[in-house]
């Protein structure tokens, strides 16, 4: 049996890259596995029938994770389904980079909008159900980006140091709960965003890392994996770093 057997466990932005390796490393673990979706139909569906061949209990939510309503949704839909919410993982994350002079509002606002705000409303989503169960985890994703800062990420870097003063304040109040709350930092991840990078810009950015290699989406799912199993029941308010060494 794996560490997550018989637990639920609600993924936001679950479809693609990093997301579709954290829903596939908490069903190999055991877990039934939700996950949300803005627009990418055909990934979801593809990714249910996977879930469901492997006999593993799945739920998908299309919304915009921003969205009070979708993560209200999403959150009673999988303790009305499975009558509870064991773990949640917020992943949902967009970029819009570009440097601040040039950068607009809406730029701005859609990466604060959709990587900080949409975990503040699943995170309060969830609130009532874990804290009735007295136990839970939730694991937000962050960025290496959120603690070095990046030129031309402004927006994001804001939104990905948020994320972990925001982790840290909810797992202070959740301890008394039973309830875990803690952050992962991905660093260079290797995904269908990075690999069209020009060559220049991907050496640079592995001449930085000292392992000399990028992230594999399922060594971001992994750490994500620990931190929602009993094995990380003692760990709380942790912003674990999967980056190769680039923050040291």
């Amino acid at each position: 049996m794996g560490k997550l057997a018989g637990k639920n466990a609600l993924v936001t932005g679950g479809t693609r890259g990093i997301g579709r390796a954290i829903v596939r490393a908490l069903a190999a673990e055991g877990a039934n596995v939700a996950f949300t979706f803005r627009s990418s139909t055909s990934d979801a569906e593809s990714l249910m029938g996977e879930l469901k061949d492997a006999g593993t209990g799945a739920l998908s939510f299309q919304g915009d994770a921003a969205d009070p309503e979708s993560a209200s949704t999403a959150v009673s839909g999988v303790v009305e389904a499975w009558g509870s919410l064991d773990v949640l993982v917020n992943n949902a994350g967009v970029t819009r980079d570009g440097l601040l002079l040039r950068m607009s509002d809406d730029d701005w606002d859609a990466v604060l909008n959709t990587n900080l705000k949409s975990i503040y409303h699943f995170c309060k989503a969830a609130y009532r159900p874990m804290m009735r169960q007295r136990a839970g985890h939730i694991v937000n994703l962050s960025s290496v980006v959120g603690v070095m800062g990046n030129p031309g990420q402004t927006n994001y870097a804001a939104s990905k140091a948020g994320i972990i003063g925001f982790s840290k304040s909810l797992a202070k109040e959740l301890a008394g709960r039973n309830i875990t709350v803690n952050v992962v930092a991905p660093g260079y991840v290797q995904t269908d965003m990075t690999a069209a990078l020009p060559d220049a810009a991907k050496d640079a950015m592995l001449g930085a890392v000292p392992l000399g290699r990028p992230a594999t989406t399922r060594d971001i799912a992994s750490a994500v994996t620990f931190l929602a199993s009993e094995d990380a029941n003692y760990i709380t308010g942790h912003v674990l770093h999967v980056d190769g060494g680039l923050a040291m």
